[in-house]
């Protein structure tokens, strides 16, 4: 099997970078790489032609202002979809099917079987920034690009991808019941919170856990 090319490497890593970070420069985007400003640009501006990025102007800046890129919903097929159509049409089958009540039903079921699945998984990991890094581990191979880091006194679980996001904002219950299965899994002394969201426009989720008080 033949390897990817030069271009498309870089590429990939553009949109990787992009979907990873947010909206960003050439020039950010030129550093990691070790490339020119002026070649990261030609790659933007051929995604940009296949309708996977668009720019906007950088906030703030004094003069003539930078393109700040960033991906499109376009460029979301370039990343795990846990096969979102097919989601979609169950829920929608399931709904039928079994009514509000049922599908609500089925939610609180996948949540149980989420929570046991992890908790068997993380095992005795003791503390709390361990047990949100192995939950983080979790999340990444499931498609979530996962990432825990620590701020101050609490830990933040990251997430900048969303495997299942077409299915999750047909139902918002697969969403609602996450931080639920969060709480259950770090274990009793911890609150967790949501302070961004990728359905309500952010470019990534992000958990925060905290000791209760």
């Amino acid at each position: 099997m033949s390897s990817p090319s030069p271009k498309k490497t870089t590429r990939r890593a553009l949109l990787e970078a992009l979907k990873t970070d947010g909206p960003a420069t050439a020039e950010d985007l030129a550093r990691p790489l070790g490339i020119t400003p002026m070649a990261v640009r030609q790659h933007l501006y051929a995604l940009a032609e296949e309708g996977l990025l668009d720019h906007v102007a950088e906030p703030g800046r004094v003069g003539r202002p930078a393109k700040l890129w960033r991906l499109t919903e376009a460029a979301n097929r370039h990343f795990p979809d846990a096969h979102a159509e097919l989601s979609v049409s169950l829920i929608d089958l399931m709904r039928q099917t079994f009514g509000d009540a049922g599908l609500e039903k089925l939610i609180e079921a996948r949540t149980r079987e989420q929570i046991a699945d992890y908790r068997a998984r993380i095992g005795a990991v003791a503390g709390l920034g361990d047990r949100v890094a192995a939950l983080a581990a979790i999340r990444s191979a499931e498609g979530y690009m996962a990432e825990a880091t620590a701020d101050g006194g609490t830990w933040l679980l990251v997430e900048r991808h969303c495997p299942i996001c077409v299915a999750a904002a047909h139902c918002t219950g697969i969403c609602a019941s996450e931080k639920e299965v969060f709480r259950a899994v770090i274990g009793s002394g911890y609150d967790v919170d949501r302070s961004e969201h990728l359905l309500g426009g952010s470019h990534r989720c992000v958990y925060r856990f905290r000791p209760t008080e």
